[in-house]
Formats: structure tokens, sequence, C-alpha cells
């Protein structure tokens, strides 16, 4: 196995960071081969609040990673959580360079380039650009515009811009792990590629991200990420809520609530058989899921009121025919698909990848974010790399970037 037949998706979440690698095999497809997971020390509500701890961090989860695959991993695909992340639509216009007047991906990259070109504030930076639509000669609605004939080539596309100082710490923390960032990937279209389904993206859908730190709310329609809004409360808050409330340490605190978690009624027993410690090992008592269902409950609400805020700020005071997904570590908690129905007032299921051995929420974006570069990178068909095109929106950040860093670590 050589490098170039490996891709690593890093996703560096607020309680844990997830390092899944794939393999893309001689027939184009793709297959999980490594795992890697550590819990996340450094980062709070997904923003990096120390650079040494998080280094760490992600040195053991991508270690964990390496032993599986028997293989060094050099480039990282890397997630960003979208609490510092703007969206706003671009249009970029360019006459077709051809003279028979054929499109062609030049063209594309271009008009691609062109719609990058808007007024930032210094401490932004685009991360990425999303084609909704292109537009030839008038003819709107183009989803690949590549082969077809026309003068003047536009594009709808959405940009999305994250805060500097967020980015350049994140890539500062990968760089001293020992590992270069290949792509930064935004969470939610990591998720959108492993959790919707074609026609959930194309009529309408609402993504939840439920993790430790943040709930992140993203509304795809007409095949592309629409909408993105993330919340500072996610499952540590519910953590925290029993500790508090059962007077235990927060570490005992999370293994109840991964363990006996409940957001239904029906789902818990009055009888007496939990056993907890209190602090320092003190004071050994017995609890019902009642009780851990009363502590629970109520937060979980929350959580989803606050989101059905968002999607009426959205302009989704009906849910779309696709209805709510939900995924993230705290998705897993028994009952929380249901007591999301009742709050939205649709259809809710969770997802997962469909990969053996990552068939679990909590994989979703590490898988997302491999799935991602790899459908906009070339690398199909042939299992190979192929060469990326020049100027393209995943790889000129990183020369940017990287000659930025050049310049403040010189």
């Amino acid at each position: 196995m050589t490098k170039r037949d490996i891709l690593a998706g890093m996703d560096i979440g607020t309680s844990n960071i997830r390092v899944i690698v794939g393999e893309i095999a001689s027939d184009g497809s793709l297959n999980i081969i490594g795992v890697g997971t550590s819990p996340s020390e450094g980062i709070k509500k997904g923003v990096i609040i120390d650079l040494e701890q998080t280094v760490e961090s992600i040195i053991r989860a991508t270690a964990e990673a390496e032993r599986m695959v028997g293989a060094k991993i050099d480039l990282a695909n890397v997630g960003i959580v979208g609490t510092h992340v703007g969206l706003f639509t671009s249009r970029g216009v360019v006459a077709v360079a051809r003279e028979d007047k054929e499109i062609t991906e030049q063209d594309v990259e271009r008009v691609l380039q062109a719609a990058r070109v808007i007024a930032l504030p210094q401490d932004r930076e685009i991360i990425d650009v999303i084609p909704r639509e292109f537009i030839i000669d008038d003819y709107d609605g183009i989803r690949d515009p590549v082969g077809m004939l026309g003068v003047r080539l536009e594009v709808e596309a959405m940009v999305i811009t994250g805060s500097m100082t967020s980015l350049r710490n994140l890539l500062r923390c990968v760089n001293m792990a020992g590992y270069e960032v290949n792509n930064l990937v935004l969470n939610a279209l990591a998720n959108g590629e492993i959790c919707l389904t074609r026609d959930e993206k194309e009529f309408g859908v609402f993504l939840l991200d439920l993790g430790g730190g943040t709930t992140e709310i993203a509304l795809f329609k007409d095949g592309t990420l629409q909408d993105l809004s993330v919340l500072p409360v996610g499952g540590d808050h519910i953590t925290n809520d029993l500790a508090v409330g059962l007077r235990t340490t927060f570490q005992l605190a999370e293994k109840l609530k991964l363990e006996r978690g409940i957001a239904r009624p029906e789902m818990a027993s009055p009888e007496n058989d939990i056993e907890i410690e209190g602090i320092s090992g003190k004071e050994k008592r017995m609890i019902s899921s009642v009780d851990l269902y009363n502590y629970i409950e109520p937060r979980v609400q929350e959580i989803m009121n606050l989101c059905k805020q968002e999607m009426g700020r959205m302009g989704y005071n009906d849910m779309p025919p696709g209805g709510v997904v939900l995924t993230g570590g705290v998705s897993l908690m028994k009952g929380i698909a249901e007591l999301a129905g009742d709050t939205f007032g649709c259809p809710v299921r969770i997802a997962q990848p469909s990969y053996l051995g990552v068939k679990s929420p909590i994989y979703s974006t590490a898988v997302g974010l491999i799935h991602y570069v790899y459908h906009n990178q070339g690398l199909r068909r042939s299992g190979k790399r192929q060469e990326r095109r020049p100027g393209g929106p995943l790889s000129s950040l990183w020369r940017r970037f990287k000659n930025f860093i050049a310049e403040i670590w010189e």
C-alpha cells in the first residue's frame, strides 16, 4: 500500500478527536482500514483553548489509526466546526475561452475564481466556494456545464468564510502534531456527504449534528448546503447537569449518560438499580433511571427547542419534505429521535456510516471528510490520485495559508 492510495479524515471535536483512514481500491471504491479515537483535551465549544493539549490528543488518535493501517499518515483532511463560519452568496462571470465555445473544466475553475473576488474583513479568510448552479447565456439551473456550448458562463456560488485566528490555530495544532493539512472541510458538508440521501438534499432537509460542545444545524436544499447555524450547547451540558444534580464526578456522569441515558419517560424504570459514587468516591448510593431521565430530558428538550427556533429563523416554521436527520454522539441516546419528532412535528431518523467497524453516528464527520474529499479531488474510477486542478477551491486556500504560516515561523 502506498501513501497515494489512502485518505485520512480528522474530526477534531469538543469531546473526542477521531481519525478515520480510507483506502482507495483498484476498482475506485473506498474502504475504511483505520480508526483512531482520543479524548479531546484543550477544546471548548469547538474552539481551541490549549494548543499543547490539543496537539497531544491529535497525536494519540492518529497514532492509533496508524497502528491499524500499518503506515504513516502524512496528509490529513480536517473538519471545521461552524462556530466561526460565515456563509453568503456570490456570483462570478467569465467568457468561454475556446473558439468553438465548448465549456471546459478550466472555464469552470475561472468562474469559481471570479466568485471568490469579494471584499472581506482582515480577520476572515475564504475556506471554500461551493457552486449552487451554473448559468450559460441566461439558461440557469445547470449543475455541470462541462462539455456544453455557450458564450458566457456564470455561477451562483456559496462562499464559506472563517475566522483567520481559529483557522490558523487549527492548522498549527495539526502541523505541531507532525501532519500536513491536505484540505479543510466544513463539518456540515462532510456530514451531508455520508448522512443524507440525494432526495433529502434535493427536496430539503435539516441535518442536526449533536456534538459534545456544540449543536450544528445545517439546511440542505436543491442539492447543496443552504444555511448553517451552530448553538453553543451539546452533550457536555447534559453531563454537567447529571454531575451537579447527582453530586458525582463529570467522568461518572458521562458514563451514566452514555450507558443509561434516556430521553423518553416510557423507557424509565422506578427501580433503584443504578449505583453511583459521590465526589472522591464517597457516598455510594442507588438511583433509578427515572432520576436520570428527570435530569436529562429538560436539557435535551431545551436543545431541540433552540434548534427549532433557528430553523424558524432560516424560514422553516414548518419542516421541509425531508424532515430532520440526527447525527453526532448525543443522537445515540435512547428515545432522542422520538423526542425530536414530537418537537419538530415531522419524521426524524438517526444517520450513521454504513461501513463495517464505524457504524455509529460518532464517526459520521470523520468518514464524511474522506468521502467529501474523495468526490471533489478526482480520486474515483482509477483509484489513483490524479493531478489536482490548479487554482481549485480546495487547494488555493492552503497555498496561501502555508505561505502565511511559513512567514510567521521564519
